[in-house]
């Protein structure tokens, strides 16, 4: 029996010793009956992964689900069900960038999300909500339905007052105004769901939740879909190396520093043989692009932007290399990229700066630069290049951690057994694997 299905086995009722064939069949009623409404408001939805996998699992585990998410390039169908998921979206004003703009952007979204709450509630029901933040004000939606006895499960994708510590160097007023939302949302869930240890540990001690109530459950690669194709060739464009990066093109992405560290191979080092393909969009893509033409890198550098996984997966699987440039601070430090976690899916070598959740997650399969050093990140991306061994190595270090540990199928047992706990402090525990 794998580890997985022990771990399966382990979220399910107790009962005498069950086959292989028994577990699985087990899983697949394992939340029978339930209704669940999940909200979330940073993406669109199938476009927020682990959003995605998330509301498959609960699917798959027999649970009804409905999701609120906002519209987005490509996802502005305001309702549609996709592989028996419905999904309701809702239009946001233009991406806020000042005080006014996110007040305004919350604000939109708290209408719509309350609106549709309650639309789902009439029109298909639901015993459970599950809010994904950013930002920290779902609760408001989740509070009137948690009057009349519907469970609360949050889950914690992003530690905001760190955010905004690392965004505007400074705390503050607005600081200490996310701080109490943070608080107010993890004292109103039943249940809180970290991504990582990490943040496991801030629920507890800013939240003041108990153990038995935070479930880590990880952001890992699906296998199913995350799968390595051919190396295309035709993307080297000439060049003898590959460096890979996905990700946000954000301010706190330190894709400056890339840049810095790519000016110094190719300026000081004479490495003209390095060819580095950024895949991502974001609101800084277009600074980044001039930026990098500012500093002559256009040859060296290609940014992409929003890309099908078609493209993803062929810049991925040819790569010699790919990086991770967050910036060392308290919120990169303690969040997990799921950039390295796919990296290591593909089986590729990777450099990033020295943070813990970074470290955690790649171990042995990352080489780690000085914090926010493009020269010392220069200088392991020219280490790996120089050492193919190496670089096998390390892969598959990481393609196994991932395959033996990291994976989206060893999660779903601790997310099912997260909603087993909401039930059973709902007062419900007899009904939770109850069949339809």
């Amino acid at each position: 029996m794998s580890n997985t299905l022990l771990d399966i086995s382990a979220a399910l009722p107790t009962g005498t010793e069950r086959s292989l064939p028994q577990i699985e069949a087990e899983l697949s009623y394992a939340l029978a009956g339930r209704k669940v409404l999940i909200v979330v408001e940073n993406l669109p939805i199938p476009f927020d992964r682990r959003v995605w996998q998330e509301a498959r699992a609960l699917r798959d585990a027999g649970a009804e689900v409905s999701i609120i998410s906002p519209t987005g390039k490509g996802y502005e169908q305001r309702e549609v069900v996709l592989e028996g998921i419905r999904i309701f979206r809702h239009p946001l004003p233009v991406e806020a960038t000042g005080l006014k703009g996110f007040l305004l952007e919350y604000a939109t979204a708290l209408i719509h999300e309350t609106w549709l709450a309650w639309k789902i509630l009439f029109r298909h029901g639901f015993d459970t909500i599950h809010a994904c933040n950013p930002p920290d004000l779902i609760f408001l939606v989740a509070l009137p339905f948690k009057l009349i006895g519907k469970r609360f499960i949050f889950d914690h994708h992003d530690i905001n007052p760190e955010l905004f510590e690392a965004k505007f160097k400074k705390r503050g007023l607005l600081w200490r105004c996310l701080c109490l939302m943070e608080w107010l949302t993890f004292k109103t869930a039943d249940v809180v769901i970290s991504t990582n240890e990490s943040y496991k540990a801030i629920a507890r001690r800013r939240g003041g939740r108990n153990a038995e109530d935070v479930f880590v459950v990880r952001s890992g690669p699906d296998l199913s879909r995350v799968q390595p194709v051919a190396p295309d060739q035709s993307l080297v464009e000439g060049h003898r190396f590959l460096v890979g990066y996905v990700g946000v093109m954000g301010e706190q992405e330190g894709i400056d520093l890339l840049l810095s560290a790519v000016h110094h191979l190719v300026e000081v080092k004479g490495r003209f043989d390095i060819k580095f393909i950024l895949v991502g969009g974001g609101p800084s893509l277009e600074s980044l692009k001039e930026l990098s033409r500012q500093m002559g890198l256009e040859e060296h550098v290609t940014f992409t932007g929003r890309a099908p996984d078609e493209l993803l997966f062929r810049v991925l699987s040819s790569a010699d290399v790919c990086v991770n440039p967050d910036r060392v601070n308290p919120m990169n430090d303690k969040s997990t990229m799921n950039k390295i976690l796919e990296y290591m899916a593909f089986g590729k070598p990777i450099v990033q700066f020295d943070v813990t959740e970074g470290r955690r997650s790649a171990q042995d399969a990352s080489l780690y630069a000085r914090a926010n050093d493009p020269i010392d990140f220069a200088d392991k991306i020219e280490e790996l290049l120089t050492d193919p061994e190496r670089r096998a190595t390390m892969g598959a270090i990481g393609r196994r951690r991932v395959e033996q540990e990291l994976a989206w199928n060893f999660e779903v047992p601790k997310l099912i057994a997260a909603y087993r706990r909401a039930a059973e402090r709902n007062g419900s525990k007899g009904d939770f694997s109850a069949r339809s």
